[in-house]
């Protein structure tokens, strides 16, 4: 079985390649924190890349790991390795360029381009660099060595800029709460579920240095920390009118909606940060059981998978 991406839509469902998309699959069980930038950002030509898929039309938000899912499923045929790549395994001439769109107050769009083809060969890289050998010759269409000056190649199409898109698997990290208001949680349930925040990016990057301190001084040189401070810096490689997103994603189905309705999450890791910032360690404690407790209905899952 060869990887995808590590975790990665739009309101219509665009094929570009003529290909039925694959409906009787759940979403892939990914949290997402994005970054929506200004329209005016983009330039050059990958800005004209962006630009041209906003014109054909925005993916919304649920969809995008489905689409993304499909893309790296496409990548499975011929030599191709990556998103993007022809049968052959060259660069297609359009690589598929999708994005996610919100309104900033002022009706500038604000854009999010999902940069699968970028993050599918950073899963790539992470496979070679994990992976024995044998498995790696057997799960890649293309020797070791070839996939990897190919997936290097598709990174460097980022440039300098950073991707746009950050995942994890089967969880949310319980630093990324740590930048948003639990008050400002959007519930969304039904057929299309959906639980996510929205934040400035300046308020997301304050929260993030104010939770690192905390922790560290609490409890030394531990792994929230070192979270927070590396979502930091991704934060920084972004413009200042930015919009920063926390989304459930495919992790909204291992939940009923009576848990989804009852989550407060957002609100321990806030309660947690206080009483940490107060030495009151004791509720910090009580706060990470109730986490511990919420979320591992979801682990459960996993390892019952």
């Amino acid at each position: 079985m060869r990887r995808g991406i590590d975790g990665v839509t739009f309101t219509r469902s665009r094929n570009p390649e003529g290909l039925e998309s694959f409906p009787a699959m759940p979403g892939p069980f990914l949290s997402y924190l994005r970054v929506y930038e200004p329209l005016r950002v983009f330039t050059g030509p990958s800005g004209a890349a962006v630009r041209a898929a906003l014109a054909q039309g925005s993916i919304a938000p649920d969809r995008a790991g489905p689409r993304e899912r499909d893309l790296c499923l496409r990548a499975q045929i011929g030599k191709r390795l990556l998103p993007g790549d022809a049968m052959d395994g060259r660069p297609a001439a359009e690589a598929p360029v999708d994005v996610l769109v919100l309104r900033a107050v002022s009706g500038e769009p604000l854009v999010c381009p999902l940069d699968t083809r970028p993050r599918a060969a950073v899963a790539v890289l992470g496979f070679l660099a994990a992976e024995e050998p044998v498995l790696c010759a057997s799960a890649l269409p293309v020797p070791a060595m070839i996939a990897r000056r190919r997936a290097e190649a598709a990174l460097a199409e980022l440039g300098d800029a950073a991707a746009h898109v950050v995942t994890a698997t089967w969880t949310v990290p319980l630093p990324w709460f740590a930048l948003v208001d639990p008050d400002e949680r959007e519930l969304h349930l039904g057929l299309r579920r959906r639980v996510s925040w929205r934040v400035p990016i300046g308020t997301a990057r304050a929260r993030a240095a104010r939770a690192e301190r905390i922790v560290r001084a609490a409890l030394g040189e531990v792994g929230p920390a070192d979270v927070l401070a590396e979502t930091g810096r991704w934060l920084e490689r972004f413009d200042r009118a930015s919009m920063v997103e926390l989304d459930y994603g495919g992790l909204v189905d291992l939940f009923d909606e009576a848990a989804l309705r009852t989550d407060t999450s957002a609100t321990e890791v806030a309660r947690a940060l206080r009483a940490l910032g107060e030495g009151d360690n004791e509720t910090a404690s009580a706060c990470y059981d109730r986490l511990r407790e919420f979320w591992g209905v979801v682990a459960a899952k996993q390892r019952a998978g």
